[in-house]
């Protein structure tokens, strides 16, 4: 007969101290925002399950902004998703904390920053990593290509969501250029998207001549899967503008315009922001002008210049060549985009020549592109803060009841927080965002 030994005792498991990692320390949102975006954490410990670790989020310093009831922690293992409902405008930092076994925990500090609530807040996203948007193009899938009007980098948005983008692309190296080209304006033909600097001097009335630049970069796949190459520029279209208004009796003032000390966000000014092709046009695009106003005097109408030849432009680098100016009565506002369908439906964003425009209106206008015919309002946008806006997407079927457009604002001289410090010159790009709202245009 066998006797059984002693059992040997279980041995104790040794805990490890948790890890915690945030996939952002700083993190942006908005009262009364949907889809605000969120933070991933990761966590784990030697010797447990990741599954049997336990994530939490208190309120370090203003509760007022979000405080321990406001963060909502959803997931299991490994990695979680952390979400913040924005109580008020301001920051707070939020301590983060994995509880391990063992009795052994670790925290992370994450930096929150809401900016205020906005009308029709269900329509609204905000696109982070830049506040200053300035030109939209629809890549399919649900995205588009934003571009900045401080830096060079062109960013990839899933539309429908807020957060940072998905890809950047910086073209100044095959630009040739260390500083901003000022991108205002922007037009996609097949798979060749069109980029046009603001072609101004800088707003102490400076010559940049990085400004003066338009170019071109190429479009492959969609979605999220897009890509871009860099394709061509063309450095010259300001002397060329300049020269032609000059043999034509100087009818816009554009020599006036771009002279030395000269800002160009005034109504007797020098600013392109909007870019688009001419009906059934591959060839002729139109420059559209947010200063100046033709004539140069309060209540004067908005300015488009044909391009006749812009695809050799940025082809091969040939001389302009433009057509008579088409001047459209906006109510007195000026072209801050211009944008058609394939159908050939166009939508004007109409604001302000002022440089600090923030509390000025806002209106779209439909109109068939042909010179001569007069646009119609479409609607009237809500003067915006954060921002004004800046940019179209793209252009719905205009002729569908219910009819909605998706706009952008350049957000980066708003004081988003309440501190007094401009977007533009937060420290953090988390922090910095444009906002992106849908809008219902009237019959």
């Amino acid at each position: 007969m066998l006797i059984a030994g002693p059992t040997a005792p279980a041995q104790a498991v040794t805990y490890g101290t948790p890890t915690i990692a945030l996939s952002a320390s700083y993190l942006s949102g908005a009262v009364g925002a949907t889809g605000d975006p969120v933070v991933n954490v990761t966590v784990g410990q030697s010797g447990a399950d990741a599954s049997a670790l336990t994530v939490s989020a208190s309120a370090s310093s203003r509760a007022s902004v979000a405080g321990t009831g406001d963060v909502t922690v959803t997931g299991a293992g490994a990695v979680r998703q952390l979400a913040v409902t924005a109580r008020g405008r301001g920051y707070t930092n939020l301590t983060v904390k994995v509880a391990g076994l063992g009795g052994k925990s670790a925290t992370k500090t994450l930096y929150y920053a809401a900016s205020a609530a906005v009308q029709n807040p269900a329509d609204a996203r905000y696109f982070t990593g830049s506040a200053d948007a300035s030109a939209a193009v629809d890549v399919g899938g649900g995205y588009a290509v934003v571009a900045d009007d401080e830096s060079n980098v062109l960013r990839l948005y899933d539309r429908s969501r807020s957060g940072a983008p998905v890809k950047t692309w910086d073209f100044s190296s095959q630009l040739g250029v260390s500083k901003e080209v000022d991108i205002e304006g922007a037009t996609r033909i097949g798979n060749t998207v069109y980029w046009t600097g603001s072609l101004g001097n800088n707003k102490d009335g400076e010559y940049k001549a990085p400004r003066n630049t338009v170019f071109t970069t190429t479009v492959s796949g969609s979605g999220p899967g897009t890509q871009l190459a860099y394709g061509r520029s063309y450095k010259k279209l300001r002397d060329d503008l300049v020269a032609w208004d000059q043999a034509n009796g100087n009818k816009y003032g554009f020599a006036a315009g771009t002279a030395d000390g000269e800002a160009p966000k005034q109504i007797d000014g020098f600013n392109v922001e909007g870019l688009e092709f001419a009906p059934g046009s591959t060839t002729t695009a139109y420059l559209g002008f947010r200063a100046p106003l033709a004539p140069a005097v309060p209540g004067g109408k908005a300015l488009l210049v044909p391009v006749t030849n812009f695809d050799q432009v940025l082809a091969g680098g040939a001389k302009a060549v433009f057509g008579t100016g088409v001047e459209l009565d906006l109510g007195g506002l000026a072209v801050r985009d211009i944008r058609k369908n394939a159908a050939g439906q166009y939508l004007i964003l109409a604001g302000s020549w002022a440089a600090d425009d923030n509390s000025d209106p806002y209106a779209l206008y439909q109109w068939d592109g042909v010179a001569g015919h007069a646009p119609v309002k479409r609607a009237d946008l809500p003067t915006t803060d954060p921002g004004g806006w800046e940019a179209i997407v793209e252009v719905p079927d205009l002729t569908a009841a219910g009819a909605r457009v998706q706009l952008v604002t350049d957000s980066g001289s708003a004081d988003l927080y309440g501190d007094g410090t401009e977007a533009k010159d937060l420290t953090h790009p988390e922090w910095k965002k444009a906002r992106a709202a849908w809008f219902t245009l009237n019959p």
